[in-house]
């Protein structure tokens, strides 16, 4: 049995992709490689039954996204701890997934943020615990560099597809968070990112803004919803006028004001100790677990979890 489980959703870039797989092989611990595609036309598909016949690999007609092709992928995988990274990273350690495995060592850690390095900007590394002396919690991990607990994902309902990208890991850590389990800050060998240079960044706007919205009315409770909803559109404008593309901004806040209609009965506000504690969470960056433990919910039964 593999001792973890690589999903990396992937569209139009298979030589990045080929060094995430030989980067998940080269690891010192077994592991599975699943490849979900998004319909790639740049010859993904005959890449990976030339050189990676043994990969479980998926290809779906797109777009469809991230969120649904890591829901996907985590569905076929058969090991406790998926590794959902994107295709434009590498592990650029053989000891990072060991370590990130021994870092679930306590049974309200669902997510682990591995630490990373986006290559082609600087060296700095992101998202990392300050020392070994803590478990360390934070708000949220980031999609391209993290580990999760399978069964977790899968009571909290995975990632919802209605928010396609951008955004999308903070509304799964606040039901994560619902539940009493937590996002833990990682200190293994950092990942690289090589953000892609066809990242498209209009499509980043877009559903960024639109998602600030969504998690709104899915998440945020009473009587915090109007005023964090208020506050997240006055953000989203407010760095519109900075980054010189205002009219984007305006187009996801509409985007997810519209979304919101279609979207009505699919409202399921967290408990408001909950949101309390994630905002406080957001505002402080890094927390030991032991400060905040008397405040969290009983954990439930994995078996009898209600998924969103």
């Amino acid at each position: 049995m593999p001792s973890a489980s690589v999903v990396i959703p992937t569209f139009n870039r298979k030589d990045c992709l080929r060094e995430a797989l030989r980067s998940s092989f080269a690891q010192t611990v077994p592991v599975e490689a699943i490849v979900i595609d998004d319909g790639s036309t740049d010859g993904t598909e005959e890449m990976m039954r030339q050189e990676f016949p043994d990969v479980r690999y998926e290809r779906r007609n797109g777009p469809n996204g991230p969120c649904v092709l890591r829901n996907r992928g985590s569905e076929l995988a058969t090991s406790p701890i998926l590794f959902p990274i994107d295709d434009d990273a590498v592990f650029a350690s053989p000891r990072t997934i060991e370590q990130t495995l021994a870092e679930f060592d306590h049974p309200r850690i669902a997510a682990v943020g591995i630490p990373f390095i986006n290559v082609q900007k600087d060296d700095s590394v992101i998202q990392q615990a300050p020392d070994d002396s803590k478990i360390y919690v934070t708000e949220a991990f980031v999609g391209a560099s993290h580990a999760i607990r399978r069964d977790r994902f899968l009571a909290a309902g995975g990632y919802r597809s209605r928010m396609f990208y951008m955004g999308e890991e903070g509304d799964l850590a606040i039901r994560l968070l619902d539940r009493g389990w937590l996002v833990r800050l990682g200190r293994a060998d950092p990942i690289h990112h090589f953000e892609s240079p066809k990242r498209v960044l209009t499509r980043a706007d877009l559903f960024g803004r639109q998602n600030d919205v969504l998690f709104a009315w899915y998440n945020v409770p009473m009587p915090y919803f109007p005023l964090h909803l208020l506050g997240a559109t006055v953000a989203g404008l407010r760095y519109g006028f900075r980054c010189r593309r205002p009219l984007r901004m305006v187009l996801g806040l509409a985007m997810g004001y519209r979304a919101i209609i279609d979207q009505f009965s699919q409202r399921r506000p967290v408990h408001p100790g909950t949101y309390r504690l994630r905002q406080m969470l957001r505002a402080q960056g890094i927390v030991p677990l032991s400060e905040i433990e008397p405040l969290l919910p009983k954990m439930p039964d994995i078996a009898t979890a209600n998924a969103f």
